[in-house]
This record gives structure tokens, sequence and C-alpha cells, in this order.
């Protein structure tokens, strides 16, 4: 496996680890679920998602050079 594909498949994973604990979060910050606001929802998780790969850039412990 190359470099790239491996850094692309970990950076992938942590991504959507954090987008899930993001949707957690914040699902659980509302009293009972038919308050929850899902446009919030979605929209914190896909920014936690891109800030995530972005912050992937500097380096992934996981992936050796």
């Amino acid at each position: 496996m190359s470099y790239w594909s491996k850094w692309i498949r970990c950076a992938a994973v942590r991504a959507v680890k954090t987008m899930a604990q993001t949707a957690v979060a914040t699902i659980g910050a509302a009293a009972v679920l038919s308050e929850v606001n899902w446009p919030v929802v979605v929209s914190a998780s896909a920014l936690a998602g891109a800030l995530s790969l972005l912050t992937s850039v500097a380096g992934l412990p996981e992936v050796e050079k």
C-alpha cells in the first residue's frame, strides 16, 4: 500500500470518528430527541470532519514515511 493511500485511509477514519463524536455531543445537548436541531448537528459534524482532515495534513502517527 502506498504512503498516500494509507494516509487517505487513516485521515478518513479519523475524520469519520470526529464527526460521530461531534454529532453525539451536539445531539446530547438537547433535552429530548424531538428538540434536536438536525441542521446544526449536520453542519457541526461536517465542519468537524473538515477540520480533522486539515489537522491530519500536519501528520498522522499511524502513517510512517
